[in-house]
Formats: C-alpha cells, structure tokens, sequence
C-alpha cells in the first residue's frame, strides 16, 4: 500500500526532481499511514533518497531502458504498483513523465491530476490543488478511482529532509518488445551547462539582444549564477539560438525560482509558459513592454548596458561571500 514515486535520472544520476518528489510522497505517505516506495532505472547510487523519506528502492537495470520510451517505462512502473500494492503514485512533470503518465493511467485504470501544486486537500475524497487556465487559476480536483496519478509542478512543493532507513532491492520487471515500437535512434545531450529542467534559475534573451553574436552577454550572466540559459520563439525561429532552448507556452514550460528576461516583450504565449517561475525579473528599454505588467522586478534600460555591469556586480557579490 506504499505511495509509489518514478525517480528520474541522467547517466545514472537523480534529477532535483525526484528528490522534490520524494520529499513530496513522505507527506502524503504520513497521512495515510504507510510508506514511500522509489521506482529507479538504471541508476547508479540510490541511497541519497533516502534524505527524503524513501523507505524502499526498487531498482530496475535492464540496457533496454537506458533511452526512455514512454510505453515500456510506463509499463515497469504499472508492474512496480502492482507488486507493491499502490493506491498513490506521484510523478514529476517533467516532459518523459507527462509522456507516460496517461499511459500509466489507462493501465491502471487510475485517475490522473496534472500540474499538482500542493499536498492533498483532504483524502477522502481525494482532492488535490492544481493550476489551470495557463498558471492563472487554481481548482481543487477530486479523484475518485481507487488508484490515482498525481504529477507535481516542478518547484511548487521544494525539498524537504526526512530521513529513512533504506531498503534497496533488486527488480525485474518482464519488459515486452511491443513496448519498443517506437525507436530511439539517437539522443542529443548538451554538456557543460545546466539544463533548463533542472534549473533553479533561467536566463533568457529576446530579440532585444539583436543578433546571435551578442548571446555572450547572456551566457556570461548565466555563469555567475549557475543558470540555465533560454529564449522566445522568435529568437529560435530565427536561428540564433537552438529550439530546445525555446520556452513559453509553445515550448519548454519553466517553472524556476528566478526568471530573467532580457530583451523580451513579452507575448501572451511566453508568459503564460513561464507565469509558473517564483520570481520574474525583466529587462527591457521598452517601458510599456507587456512582460512588465507581470514581472515581480523590472528594470527599463538598455540591456547591453545593464548586464555587463549586473554580472560584474554579482561576481563580486559572490568572491565576497565566498
């Protein structure tokens, strides 16, 4: 009867993620009287989840899985449940999640809540806060299956230590060739540079940066403050940045503690795609630029003015309190 959490990794590694989901299941876990249970694959060391209340670790290694395919992880984690008897299963919302979520659901028959922002409401029923209407609104959803899917926004519930006596232990789910119909045949990664689904901060660019060759200015700032950097569609559209740095409604959704917009109106599509970010800070030399209306901070000047002098500033912020 555990709450059940699928913990994501890279190169064998956790994502913050599945500690926040973690952190996130041990609440909900104390309230119903049970366990924690983490579905890992192909995760190297496993035992820091147990900082965040995981009492038992199923682990799955299996070279099959090393590329995610939505219909074969979803069917170990359906496998997992049922060998462990979960009425709760959390998830992140992360892209591979929400790619398998709905087929976990229908495999289970479960009921699923995306874009969940806060502990259960009550259990039963089952209600759960969720946002709506593009991060606008909240609704309070009832699930009323016996099994249910919760996916967590990402930075809505933070970490929270809890420690555990772990339990690790070694499982073999049967993995089905009709899972693979769709093939992976190669992925990309970036290297060197924090990614924007893992990171605390984002600092993107608009077209105000007015060409390619002065992304430095964006990469510099991003330095100093461990950032992922990112841009608006129309600045992918033109080619000088790649589109897997595209957010906004009709790319990458961000969810960060700090947004940094620089040089970016601020369409509605944008903001509604990063409207999720904690604090929004925006550059621009347009004053009646829309991105103002929803920033927490704004600053009106010229951003080949202003950043050069904000890095250097905060490089010497951080040598100070070093």
């Amino acid at each position: 009867m555990s709450v059940l959490i699928y913990t994501e990794s890279v190169e064998g590694k956790f994502k913050k993620v599945a500690f926040e989901i973690a952190s996130y299941a041990k609440k909900i876990a104390e309230s119903l009287g049970t366990t924690v249970t983490a579905v890992t694959l192909n995760t190297i060391d496993v035992s820091e989840l147990a900082k965040y209340g995981v009492d038992k670790v199923l682990k799955i290694k299996n070279d099959s899985l090393v590329n995610f395919t939505a219909k074969a992880y979803a069917d170990v984690i359906k496998q997992a449940a049922q060998k462990e008897g979960s009425k709760v299963i959390v998830l992140s919302s992360t892209t591979d999640s929400l790619y398998l979520a709905p087929l976990l659901a229908v495999s289970l028959e479960a009921g699923f809540a995306s874009n969940v922002v806060g502990l259960p409401v009550t259990t039963t029923p089952f209600h759960v806060k969720r946002t709506a209407f593009s991060n606008k609104a909240f609704n309070i959803t009832e699930i009323a299956t016996e099994v249910k899917i919760l996916s967590l926004s990402k930075n809505s519930f933070g970490l929270v230590e809890s420690p555990s006596n772990l339990i690790e232990e070694d499982f073999a789910p049967v993995v089905n060739s009709d899972d693979f119909s769709v093939k992976v045949t190669a992925v990309e990664k970036s290297s060197g540079k924090v990614s924007i689904a893992d990171a605390d901060i984002v600092v993107s660019g608009g077209r105000g940066l007015k060409g390619p060759e002065n992304w430095g200015l964006i990469e510099n700032l991003a330095t100093v403050l461990g950032a992922a950097t990112a841009c608006s569609k129309p600045v992918s559209d033109l080619g000088w940045r790649p589109h897997s740095e595209h957010v906004g409604q009709t790319g990458k959704p961000v969810a960060t503690n700090l947004y940094i917009a620089v040089g970016i109106s601020g369409a509605i599509q944008h903001i509604a795609g990063v409207n999720s970010s904690k604090v929004k800070v925006v550059i621009n030399s347009d004053p009646e630029a829309p991105f103002f209306k929803v920033a927490d901070y704004g600053i009106v000047g010229d951003a080949f003015d202003i950043l050069p002098k904000l890095t250097e500033k905060l490089k010497e912020f951080k040598i100070q309190n070093a």
